[in-house]
């Protein structure tokens, strides 16, 4: 990893694909074995950040180089584009209700600076994946009673949940490394009696998408390379 990038700031697929890159090169030269490819390559398509993709290439030279020369990363002081998600704009809604029966909020929106929802024997769903917002810090205010709401957030969004349950819960998010550099914050209140609101982390579903089938490409180029090593094995044992 290069001096100017942090080794906490979470990685993107292309700095994945650039580490796997340099470790099928290795793996074609001898480098590495088999075993120790799938290994390095698990492990780069789930790393979060800059610090765990550079010890994968620390001892591997760059392609066709002759000397050890990490992956550079290029440090992205507006990681994820949040910049051009944080409108200053109104909110396309500011709340919503379900009285025995249900809501949802999701796809393309914009997060006013305090969302209020009322989920009575019914339930509601929130999803800030592809959402943009109006302000870089807002509040989602819920009232759950005998109901539910889930919100479910993209990773790198710091979530704070200052919610009460009374024969009831507010969950909250499994953490996965620090905030995005200007990522919103989202502060989840409100009130449960004998229900629940829940937050969850989620990739946006291009993005899921998009690491399905770069793991589906993986999978068939660790197969060909299994068969090309086979191959040179049988060349290296039939020789006189």
């Amino acid at each position: 990893m290069s001096d100017d990038a942090a080794p906490d700031l979470r990685a993107s697929d292309a700095d994945r694909e650039r580490v796997a890159e340099v470790l099928r090169d290795a793996l074609a030269e001898g480098r590495l074995d088999m075993e120790e490819f799938e290994q390095r390559l698990e492990a780069a398509w789930t790393a979060r950040t800059y610090g765990e993709l550079a010890p994968l290439t620390r001892d591997l030279p760059a392609a066709g180089g002759a000397a050890p020369a990490p992956v550079s990363f290029a440090k992205a002081p507006d990681n994820g584009g949040w910049g051009s998600r944080i409108t200053g704009r109104a909110g396309s809604s500011t709340g919503a209700v379900a009285i025995l029966s249900g809501f949802q909020r999701k796809g393309r929106w914009t997060v006013p600076k305090r969302f209020s929802c009322l989920a009575l024997m019914g339930g509601g769903e929130i999803d800030l994946r592809d959402a943009d917002f109006a302000d870089r810090e807002v509040e989602i205010h819920c009232v759950a009673v005998m109901g539910g709401v889930q919100i479910v957030v993209p990773p790198g969004v710091e979530v704070v949940v200052r919610g009460v349950g009374v024969m009831g819960a507010f969950e909250h998010p499994r953490e996965d490394g620090p905030p995005e550099p200007g990522a919103p914050r989202v502060v989840v209140g409100g009130f449960a009696f004998w229900g629940g609101v829940g937050v969850e982390r989620k990739l946006p579903r291009a993005q899921r998408q998009r690491l399905k089938e770069q793991r589906r490409r993986e999978r068939l180029e660790r197969r060909e390379a299994r068969h090309e090593l086979h191959r040179a094995r049988e060349r290296r044992d039939g020789e006189p």
